[in-house]
């Protein structure tokens, strides 16, 4: 619990969003030292969204360690995208990288008819792609800003996962990324928050709709996290206090997020359907 960097952190340059891990001191802690994995996932055939970096990234590792191959899809930020690449094949599994925009509904669908040619199934579908941006009031939200994170963090979701379940199997998982904005909204993250309130919906309405094929579904609730859209998309003070807010003093780790993953998408968690799993350094979710 004590093992991983605590705030005041040193000042970030500037980042473009989306952001990337080179740019970032520290970086970020995927698991590359400490993730051991022990067979859980053993050839299954997993996509993840926003799998080049943050937490798809840890996740990528993870699962591939696990023995799962990964399609990595992702928006442009091709450096990392390969650097996560590398992590999967140096495990033994099979890593595909798809590059595009996930707000297209055609995208989406050709994310999971490569996964298909490429492994000839989807066992594990990760929703985990998200925009976000902050604003200290809801007259600077401009209407493509609001557009821009619906259509990504929740539109998205839905092509996916519609795409999807027709090559899934009888004990296949959908484990969808949610936030604890889902039940305690940051007023500067109003259009990200409400978003992932309504990823805590569709996960509990589609948890019910696919029972009947046995497809589980869950969503993780992340507090923060220590990833390149932090710095990029917060003003600077927040950044260097983040994660203080919560009872560990201190930003989880992308690693520390994996495993809660791996669980969900194994077959230990065949009974587990409709939760959300709050991983959120000690703050209650409501």
């Amino acid at each position: 619990m004590t093992d991983f960097p605590k705030p005041p952190f040193e000042r970030q340059k500037p980042i473009p969003m989306p952001g990337r891990d080179a740019d970032m001191d520290p970086r970020p802690d995927y698991g590359e030292t400490r993730y051991k994995g022990s067979g859980r996932l053993a050839d299954r055939k997993a996509i993840i969204t926003g799998g080049d970096s943050g937490i798809g990234k840890a996740v990528a590792l993870a699962f591939a360690r696990e023995g799962a191959d990964v399609l990595i899809a992702y928006y442009d930020e091709h450096d990392d995208a390969r650097e996560t690449a590398k992590l999967v094949e140096s495990a033994g599994r099979k890593a595909v990288l798809v590059p595009g925009d996930i707000k297209d509904p055609a995208h989406c669908r050709a994310i999971v008819e490569k996964a298909v040619a490429a492994f000839g199934r989807v066992d594990v579908l990760v929703n985990n792609a998200a925009h976000q941006a902050t604003v200290q009031s809801i007259e600077e939200m401009s209407d493509e800003e609001w557009d821009v994170t619906f259509r990504t963090n929740i539109h998205a979701m839905f092509y996916l996962t519609k795409a999807a379940v027709p090559h899934m199997r009888p004990g296949s998982a959908i484990i969808n990324t949610t936030s604890i904005n889902a039940d305690t909204p940051s007023p500067q993250l109003l259009a990200y928050a409400t978003t992932k309130g309504a990823i805590q919906n569709f996960t509990g309405g589609l948890a019910q709709l696919l029972a009947e094929k046995e497809i589980r579904v869950n969503c993780v609730a992340p507090g923060p996290v220590w990833t390149p859209l932090i710095p990029s998309t917060m003003p600077e003070e927040k950044v260097r206090q983040f994660g203080s807010q919560v009872p560990m003093k201190r930003p989880g780790q992308p690693v520390e997020l994996a495993p809660v993953y791996v669980m969900l998408a194994s077959e230990e968690a065949s009974y587990v359907s409709g939760a959300t799993v709050a991983v959120t350094g000690g703050k209650p979710m409501i």
